[in-house]
């Protein structure tokens, strides 16, 4: 925006120095001087997002030599919250920024480029007292980890990884386009997605992916995860195991979706009895959220939440043909080319 500005307020002066073969020694000193500048990384334009308990909204404007002052202005005008009620927080997980010091520069704090900011509203802030008042301690809730039920509409492995990837954004409506996605990336590498891979040839899978009766699997975790660039931890509540995808990637961000045999749920982290956005995204070092989802998944199996894929009693919905499991069900697809089963 900076150069954009420089070129509008003097576009005569560089054209004619230009034209007439005789640069205007001010100017291009100006100019210099302006990339030099711009092009220090604490004048880079930090790409941010804030998110609210109403949704998330992308910031821009900021950079690292940029006030306090201005996040918490930059902030209310994208939420509405006050400057003087705002509590922002950043990280994995999540933890508050002391920004009394509206003069400070945002180098000075850990926020960088491509970080979400979580923005809440401060119901209670302490006000000034004329008297001496004795507060009782109380215990302060413990965010706990839970299932977050979406659709079972055969996209629900989409939406379920979009609502993790997002920070906890439902959009039911994402399945195609993400179901696109995988498309072209198949499309692009033939020989990494071969029909040894796909099971089908490249082209076949292609146009079956995009179709919405068809159900996401193992395949397209793995493809997601590297677009997303993080792990993502598919618990199984059959076996009680996670499926770590992109584990040996190096990525920082962990995600977690919980999986009953024909159905993938996101989970969450969220504060009892608070109104404060969910945490869905956690750092991969953190192996305490993977013993919560264990434990998550082995209740689930004690109370037989699962379905047991080789067994269940399918109907092709194509022909009526009874089938079981999902060896029979695919051997099935293969020999008809149907692949629309309901359970019995």
């Amino acid at each position: 925006k900076s150069v954009a500005w420089i070129l509008t307020f003097s576009p005569h002066q560089l054209l004619l120095s230009r034209s007439k073969g005789s640069p205007d020694r001010k100017a291009q000193s100006a100019f210099s001087m302006l990339r030099e500048v711009t092009s220090r990384p604490q004048h880079r334009m930090l790409r941010l997002r804030c998110k609210t308990k109403n949704g998330s909204h992308i910031m821009q404007g900021l950079t690292h030599q940029s006030c306090v002052q201005e996040l918490k202005t930059k902030v209310e005008e994208l939420t509405g919250i006050a400057c003087d009620v705002q509590k922002i927080m950043v990280g994995y997980p999540p933890s508050s920024l002391d920004l009394r010091n509206g003069d400070a520069h945002l180098k000075d704090y850990p926020i960088k480029s491509g970080d979400t900011l979580i923005v809440e509203e401060e119901q209670n802030k302490p006000k000034p007292q004329d008297h001496l008042v004795v507060k009782v301690p109380r215990l302060e809730a413990s965010p706990v980890l839970v299932r977050r039920v979406v659709p079972a509409d055969n996209s629900c492995l989409f939406t379920s990884i979009y609502y993790v990837v997002e920070g906890g954004v439902y959009d039911p409506a994402c399945a195609p386009e993400m179901r696109g996605l995988i498309s072209q990336i198949v499309s692009s590498d033939p020989a990494a997605y071969s029909e040894a891979v796909l099971g089908k040839t490249n082209e076949d899978y292609c146009t079956w992916i995009r179709r919405d009766d068809t159900w996401g699997g193992a395949i397209e975790v793995s493809i997601l995860s590297k677009f997303y660039q993080c792990e993502i931890c598919v618990v199984d509540t059959q076996t009680v195991r996670v499926d770590r995808f992109g584990e040996d990637a190096g990525y920082h961000k962990r995600v977690l979706l919980i999986y009953d045999g024909i159905h993938y749920d996101p989970l969450q982290k969220v504060m009892p009895g608070s109104e404060s956005p969910p945490q869905t995204i956690f750092s991969t070092t953190d192996d305490i959220i993977l013993a919560q989802a264990l434990e998550l998944a082995d209740e689930a199996r004690r109370k037989r939440q699962f379905t047991d894929v080789n067994r269940f009693a399918l109907r092709c919905m194509v022909c009526q043909t009874g089938l079981v499991g999902q060896k029979e069900a695919r051997e099935h697809a293969k020999e008809t080319g149907h692949t629309n089963f309901g359970e019995v």
